[in-house]
């Protein structure tokens, strides 16, 4: 068995504090993330960064990386050797209207903010100049959300709890249409390549990176996953290809990376 890619997040993941790739959770210096990149690329393993960041943010991070395909918004879109696909289904953008402004104009993050009220904010700053998905912090029910979106006619839409954020007792949610995901999009890129599902993993840190599972061969938490949402180990039962790093951050990819080429190996 050979593995031919790796599709991996970057905030809580990859990068550690202040979202740098050579800092642990700590602040402490470590290679630990760029060697995982460095086995990849000695094994002639492709890395597909899939994140919630916007597009040109990735695009950045890309190309500072040495990637040539990622996924952006959670799923709400992937390039591809320079090649744009949007994967939001019919929500598409018009001459008069990004996708963004569109879930704007549908009233669904008018809806939000004030039923979810002193619970619910932007993302600011992180929330500007985005192609599709609305991007909030705080603490509330993902599937209540989803629930009331549906009772207003707005069931294209769905709110993703996109995991812990470095403000206590926050969460990251985007409001993006309910066709895409991050396993979605993962799934694109693989037939996109001719992958199959065993010759490639995930490593995340929220449930909406677990929906990678449903489609590669094995899914890989970093561990400080669990420790900032002990949530997630409920998510884990019944996903039989995940499985836990007992590292964090950079450290956990290194780790998910090297195991699995050791195993594949033997």
């Amino acid at each position: 068995m050979t593995l031919r890619a790796l599709y991996v997040d970057l905030d809580g993941t990859l990068l550690g504090r202040r979202a740098s790739l050579l800092r642990d959770g700590e602040g402490r210096f470590s290679l630990l993330g760029a060697r995982a990149l460095e086995a990849c690329a000695r094994a002639e393993v492709e890395v597909v960064l899939y994140s919630g960041r916007r597009r040109s943010s990735l695009f950045s991070d890309a190309r500072m990386l040495g990637c040539s395909s990622y996924i952006f918004e959670a799923g709400c879109g992937l390039v591809l050797d320079g090649e744009l696909e949007w994967l939001t289904g019919d929500l598409l953008p018009r001459e008069d209207a990004t996708i963004h402004a569109q879930i704007t104009e549908s009233g669904a993050p008018e809806l939000l903010l004030s039923v979810f009220e002193g619970r619910l904010e932007y993302h600011d700053p992180w929330h500007l100049d985005r192609d599709v998905s609305h991007l909030f912090r705080g603490d509330v029910d993902a599937m209540r959300a989803d629930e009331l979106l549906a009772e207003r006619g707005l069931g294209h839409l769905r709110l993703v709890d996109n995991g812990a954020i470095n403000l206590p007792g926050k969460r990251a949610y985007h409001l993006i249409p309910r066709v895409a995901s991050k396993g979605r999009a993962v799934a694109r890129h693989m037939q996109a390549r001719g992958y199959g599902s065993e010759e490639c993993i995930a490593v995340g840190d929220s449930r909406e990176d677990l929906t990678a599972a449903e489609v590669v061969g094995t899914f890989w938490f970093v561990a400080n996953a669990l420790e900032r949402d002990p949530t997630i180990q409920e998510a884990l039962a019944g996903v039989a290809n995940a499985r836990v790093a007992e590292d964090s951050y950079g450290a956990g990819v290194y780790e998910a990376v090297v195991t699995t080429l050791a195993e594949y190996r033997s």
